[in-house]
């Protein structure tokens, strides 16, 4: 399956390389003649250079952030740890050095940790923010081993013990239950580095609560299923060549069919905005699905454990959720404010799914427990977009900041 991928995507890129340099060609003569034939040839050419996926993670592009005075800010990015799977990455505003220390944990379900550079934005306002960079299974030789979830959770672990005590953990969408589960790990121990505050963004923490078509699929089938049918191997010629991955071609598709019709109005209204000399808003349709069609694989040991663990026998919420064969307890966590946030709208992970992380950390006193839920919007509305900034991120800055 993934050879026969790789044989098209070859092709398809070749294609899609000539379109983008007639494109470039053709704007520099609309420039000067902008007939409506030749925007509409320009739009046609940009769409077919647009339409295919890339492998290679896209840049952050946060050099620098606009404060609410209308301030332009200098931000530096930079790699402070690197483990073959990862790379945890510093941002922090100039003279930001004082600024509370936050883990953001980007999900691995498909897309790069450059899907939350909104977030990252955001958060530096007021937070030095340190990212999750996951790498690419396909880049990363055999010789390294497995990824599996035990390797997300001891990531996580290992990422805030370096950042020290009183830092803080904000976890997106699929890493809600490893961020959960090492933070009680921790707490077990009695680890002075256990983070001052956790926040559960759109996290699957139980996923028996209101199923969505997620949710229903992970449920369709028993694991051998998944195993044999959506697991390949690396192509020869890649450096990951051999290594057993659910590939990311896989996960958009099935993603993209669930809203087909919204992806082909939003091509449509690119090429009309395109030819109509909107040039504003047919940049931000492309900026979004540049950064959409960026995908990456994951290690088939994670993927197979995650949708077992998580998906089909509610190991967390069950109370049988195990990290290399010790009971993972969230009621242990005494120490952490908690605080999990959800979408009205989530057609990914449905309301009361991350809410559920209230009850399994029974530890915690009550006013050390918070929920929000954002009306009017979707899954990627909690943690991007206008209403993440103006409504979501007060809630979570203040909860960061009251739990110092």
């Amino acid at each position: 399956m993934y050879d026969a991928y790789h044989a098209y995507a070859h092709l398809g890129a070749q294609i899609r390389r000539a379109a983008a340099s007639n494109e470039r060609i053709m704007s520099v003569w609309s420039a000067m003649h902008a007939t409506y034939p030749l925007r509409c040839i320009l739009a046609y050419h940009e769409l077919i250079a647009l339409s295919g996926f890339t492998h290679r993670r896209p840049d952050y592009g946060v050099t620098e952030i606009v404060t609410d005075t209308g301030d332009t800010i200098p931000v530096t990015e930079t790699p402070v740890l690197t483990t073959p799977f990862s790379t945890l990455l510093r941002f922090a505003r100039q003279d930001g050095g004082s600024d509370p220390r936050v883990l953001l944990v980007a999900p691995m379900s498909g897309h790069f940790a450059t899907l939350l550079r909104g977030t990252i934005r955001t958060l530096l306002r007021d937070h030095q923010v340190y990212v999750t960079d996951w790498h690419n299974p396909r880049d990363i030789p055999m010789t390294h081993g497995a990824f599996g979830f035990d390797d997300f959770v001891q990531h996580i672990v290992d990422f805030l013990k370096f950042m020290g005590p009183q830092s803080h953990l904000v976890a997106v969408c699929q890493p809600a239950v490893p961020a959960l589960a090492a933070v009680a790990v921790m707490a077990q121990d009695d680890d002075p580095d256990q983070p001052a505050s956790l926040t559960l963004m759109a996290g699957p923490i139980d996923a028996r609560v209101s199923p969505t078509k997620v949710n229903e699929f992970a449920t369709s089938k028993p694991l051998d299923w998944f195993r044999q049918n959506m697991i390949s191997t690396v192509p020869r010629g890649l450096p990951g060549a051999g290594r057993r991955v659910y590939p990311g071609f896989l996960q958009l598709t099935a993603f993209m069919s669930m809203n087909m019709d919204r992806h082909q109005k939003a091509f449509a209204d690119l090429f009309r905005r395109r030819v109509e000399g909107d040039d504003a808003k047919a940049d931000q349709i492309r900026t979004f699905y540049e950064e959409y069609f960026a995908i990456m694989d994951l290690d088939a040991d994670f993927y197979l454990h995650t949708i077992e663990t998580v998906f089909q026998k509610y190991a967390l919420p069950e109370g049988k959720l195990l990290f290399k064969g010790r009971p993972v307890h969230p009621r242990a966590i005494r120490k952490t404010f908690l605080l999990t946030v959800e979408g009205e709208r989530d057609d990914i992970c449905a309301v009361g799914q991350t809410l559920a992380a209230q009850d399994l950390c029974g530890g915690l006193r009550p006013y050390m427990k918070s929920h929000h839920m954002q009306p009017g919007v979707g899954h990627y509305g909690v943690f991007n977009g206008k209403r993440w900034d103006n409504h979501v991120y007060p809630v979570v800055r203040d909860h960061i900041r009251n739990s110092n």
